[in-house]
């Protein structure tokens, strides 16, 4: 890289061998320029040129040709509101700065970074902190649901920590039983510590072996690995923990009266859902990402009445950037030392290799060989976009003593249709099966899925499915939707027929019946639903029965409250009611449910709870929103606005909302970023955020503490003359909310703080006067204060402090 020290002194040199009218013109006043940054345009912004070679950028005027982002702008506007030395930079060089370059022929500002030299050069991998981070994060999470006759439930806690560059993780659980087992147990299910190095990490402690980084982990179908004292390590692609999405794999229930869906992963709750009658899918954005089997267990009237084994498919991304494999090795001893869960091969080998290959840009294979218990296990499995719009997923898989099978599911997504086929089959060993009937040997389960939208208003949904073994027949499903008005307002109907194997709820009959059902929205989108539902269906005696809902929902901000719902149903039996409400406060956000059976009259309801801790910088903060964590910010916003409310967005992914006091913001590790903020439902123009961003750079788990100020502003305009009734140009006007320069006849504009109405003068670096202003004496128009002319006495200086650099600092 060019050094450009002595150009910048040659610049100047050349200006001020001209005219002392035009240095009046353009030293220590605005000046238009344009700014690039590693010759790339920024926008065209005012800056002020100081007679000791010394730049400072005021504001950016123009970016509309400009194809860099806002945040990069606004990240060098506060790197350069400070006056900086031309050329070399020799200290304080944020962001990799090398130099800064003014141009008196083509008024152009250059700022070049050590990106310059590296354009064109794609880094492969994020760089972490160079000193690390230090922090944790711990999210709680309480599940409850019962009913007269008992209840079961799970407290959980994940833990992560930064040491240096060194991530420690923690994920414990304390649990009660259901229905037989009803004893209290805990287990701690991962404490380890982790680093990452490029494309691999290393893990070391108590962990539960799982796929990482890998796009596809081969289905097993014997015992799955516990708790393992040992090793593992693999490739990874940033280790991405949940964040909020939907598993790939959808999971149906198909309940015939209102019921709780139990969703239980190794025989521990996770979570629960109250769901009413007809075809529908679950909420699988509340699950914990990874791959894993879950037992989707169906309550109607206080019984279980199904238990379906269900696949969560939520796996992290994988590039092949750095290569066609990708793999993860484990070894060490199953352990429960931590726990007090009954354990039949305790201290047992626990190891396996789980790879996938890059067979194809589209299609990827996956090999899995592990030993577990006394058990080898074998799979492979096949993740392959035929096509942009067809997808095909397919595992096979043994367990040597067990038994083996595979499964394959095709998915298409087309202009106006939609196609899920899934078929698998498994066969058991009869050794290890010699107290179950014949028939549970083999077990098939098909289906198959079609969703045709026949215009923009209207669409068809058809489900096939058939199965053999334990639970045998043909389910079929057959809906109409319609999206329309209703009263003038937003409404959607749907017709659905269906026919399907007959369960407990029941009494073993076909499940059979017709369903009509209405939701619409209520007045003009204040947030006020309702739904209603009539049809008949199958009894739990095998007759007919007849069977109307109806359903309010409403949206809310009153206290911790954000919604709230009530049902009512009626049926041959009676009638059934139900309430639900989600709430959120600064602490914790869940929500909550109760149903009353119109059958029996029993109650049943649950409750799921979540909260979020940080430790960091010296502080504490807890959180109530739904946040993503993989590292964190503690922030502390002072404002004199009471009702404020701050939307900071990472452009890495994440959202929070920040009232005044201590609040939690989710980032992104290991890469640095910027949070970015704005207001929430007041005039922009009246307040002033400072600083407008943060930027951060984080281990996984690691904690910073930074402050925002929050202020009321408003707009001076006046005139500034010296003791002698010169104009006083040049001079900076600063202020907590902002800083400015006079022109040349001494004219300025700044904002400043309605709570602290002083302006300081500052000329060529010393503090000259100070000036109290008295809005209620000045001339104001709207968010402008015509201050007129105001003359500085040296006399009247109060204070060596910069309030700019103070409000910063604090």
């Amino acid at each position: 890289m060019p050094r450009i020290g002595l150009a910048a002194s040659a610049t100047l040199g050349r200006v001020e061998g001209l005219p002392r009218e035009f240095e009046g013109h353009f030293f220590d006043v605005p000046l238009a320029v344009r700014v690039d940054l590693d010759g790339r345009y920024l926008g065209d912004a005012m800056v002020v040129l100081g007679r000791d070679e010394q730049v400072q950028l005021l504001e950016f005027t123009e970016t509309d040709e400009s194809r860099e982002p806002e945040s990069l702008r606004q990240r060098w506007q506060e790197r350069l509101a400070r006056p900086r030395p031309l050329g070399d930079c020799r200290q304080d060089c944020p962001d990799g700065l090398q130099a800064v370059h003014y141009s008196l022929v083509n008024s152009q500002l250059s700022l070049l970074t050590l990106q310059a030299e590296s354009a064109g050069q794609a880094p492969r991998f994020h760089r972490p902190p160079e000193q690390g981070s230090t922090g944790l994060l711990l999210r709680n999470q309480l599940n409850l649901v019962g009913d007269g006759r008992g209840g079961t439930g799970r407290f959980a806690l994940q833990g992560q920590g930064s040491i240096g560059h060194w991530t420690a993780l923690a994920d414990g659980q304390l649990d009660r039983g259901s229905e037989a087992d009803a004893s209290t147990r805990y287990h701690v299910e991962q404490l380890y510590a982790e680093r990452l190095v490029e494309d691999h990490f290393y893990r070391l402690g108590y962990f539960t072996p799982s796929a990482q980084g890998l796009t596809r982990q081969p289905r097993l179908n014997g015992a799955s690995p516990d708790t393992t004292l040992g090793l593992m390590f693999g490739s990874s692609d940033g280790l991405a923990l949940d964040t909020g999405m939907p598993s790939t794999t959808p999971i149906y229930v198909t309940p015939d009266r209102p019921a709780i869906v139990e969703i239980y992963r190794n025989g521990v709750l996770i979570n629960s859902q109250p769901v009413q009658p007809g075809l529908q899918t679950l909420d699988t954005r509340v699950l914990p990402g990874g791959i894993y089997e879950v037992e989707v267990r169906l309550v109607e009237d206080g019984q279980v009445t199904s238990r379906d084994q269900a696949f969560i498919y939520k796996p992290s991304n994988w590039s092949s950037r750095g290569g066609r494999w990708r793999y993860n090795v484990y070894l060490g001893r199953q352990s429960s030392v931590l726990s007090n869960w009954s354990r039949e091969h305790d201290d047992s080998l626990s190891g396996g290799i789980l790879a996938n290959y890059l067979l194809h840009p589209r299609a990827v294979v996956g090999v899995s060989v592990q030993q577990i218990d006394e058990q080898q296990q074998f799979g492979t499995s096949l993740d392959w976009d035929v096509h942009e719009r067809f997808k095909l997923y397919g595992n096979l898989y043994q367990a040597r003593g067990y038994g083996n099978g595979y499964d394959l599911q095709a998915v298409g997504n087309f202009e106006t249709t939609s196609l899920v086929a899934s078929h698998s089959r498994s066969w058991l060993t009869p050794q290890t099966t010699t107290q179950r009937p014949p028939a549970a040997q083999a077990t098939r389960q098909t289906s198959v899925s079609l969703s045709q939208r026949l215009d923009p208003r209207h669409t068809a949904n058809l489900r096939v499915s058939h199965s053999s073994g334990a639970s045998e027949g043909v389910g079929l499903d057959l809906g109409w939707s319609y999206y329309g008005r209703l009263l003038g307002s937003d409404a959607n109907w749907r017709l659905s027929v269906f026919d399907r194997p007959g369960t407990l709820a029941t009494g073993e009959s076909r499940s059979r019946g017709v369903n009509l059902a209405l939701s619409m929205s209520l007045g003009g989108g204040k947030g006020r639903r309702v739904s209603a539902t009539v049809g008949t269906r199958t009894s739990r005696d095998g007759g007919r029965d007849i069977n109307t809902s109806l359903t309010y929902q409403q949206d809310l901000e009153l206290g911790p409250l954000r919604s709230v719902g009530a049902t009512v149903s009626a049926d041959r039996y009676g009638v059934g009611l139900g309430g639900d409400t989600q709430f959120e406060n600064e602490v914790m956000h869940g929500d909550a449910y109760v149903q009353q059976s119109s059958y029996n009259g029993e109650f049943g309801g649950g409750v799921n709870l979540e909260s979020l801790l940080a430790l960091g910088g010296g502080k504490v903060a807890m959180s109530g929103q739904y946040l993503p964590h993989q590292a964190g910010l503690i922030v502390d916003v002072d404002s004199d606005l009471p009702d404020l409310k701050l939307h900071a967005e990472d452009p890495n992914g994440s959202t929070a909302v920040l009232r005044p006091g201590r609040n939690v913001i989710p980032v992104a590790a290991y890469k640095p970023g910027s949070v970015q903020f704005d207001f929430e439902g007041i005039d922009p123009t009246a307040a002033l955020i400072q600083p407008a961003s943060l930027d951060y750079h984080l281990n996984r788990g690691g904690i910073a503490y930074r402050q925002l100020r929050v202020m009321r502003t408003v707009t001076v305009l006046g005139r500034l003359f010296d003791d002698k009734g010169q104009p006083l140009r040049g001079a900076q006007v600063i202020n907590h909310a902002s800083r400015s320069v006079t022109e040349v006849d001494g004219f300025f504009a700044v904002e400043m703080s309605e709570a602290t109405p002083t302006l300081e003068v500052r000329l060529k670096g010393a503090a000259v006067c100070l000036l109290a202003l008295d809005p209620s004496r000045l001339v104001r128009e709207g968010d402008v204060l015509l201050a007129g002319d105001q003359q500085c006495r040296p006399g009247e200086l109060a204070g060596k402090g910069d309030p700019a650099t103070d409000a910063r600092s604090g």
